[in-house]
């Protein structure tokens, strides 16, 4: 703020700024299956969305045990590479993992 005289007295101009507004994230979602091994999901985790070995783990026993698992929250640019890797690398070692994402 800064301070502005008015012909002997004092006041106080405001100043408005603008804020950007943030963009929304997208929850990035990986689904269990019955064919994709368990270390593959965690190196997936551990690779494309750079979780230390015990998130990694953590998000993939969600995954295992409950159908499905939060892998992290992003733009939806950033969001959609993350899918798109992980889709690439599983169909070339032969799995059918599977992600996908929603705004959240």
């Amino acid at each position: 703020m800064t301070r502005k005289s008015t012909g002997g007295q004092t006041g106080v101009a405001s100043q408005v700024r603008a804020k950007t507004a943030q963009p929304p994230l997208f929850k990035v979602l990986m689904h269990n299956d019955d064919y994709t091994t368990m270390e593959f999901v965690v190196t997936m985790l551990e690779t494309v969305f750079h979780k230390s070995p015990a998130e990694a783990n953590r998000i993939m026993l969600n995954i295992h045990y409950r159908g499905i698992g939060v892998c992290g929250y992003y733009p939806y640019d950033i969001a959609e590479t993350k899918v798109s890797k992980v889709h690439e690398r599983a169909r070339e070692a032969g799995h059918p993992l599977r992600c996908s994402m929603e705004e959240s």
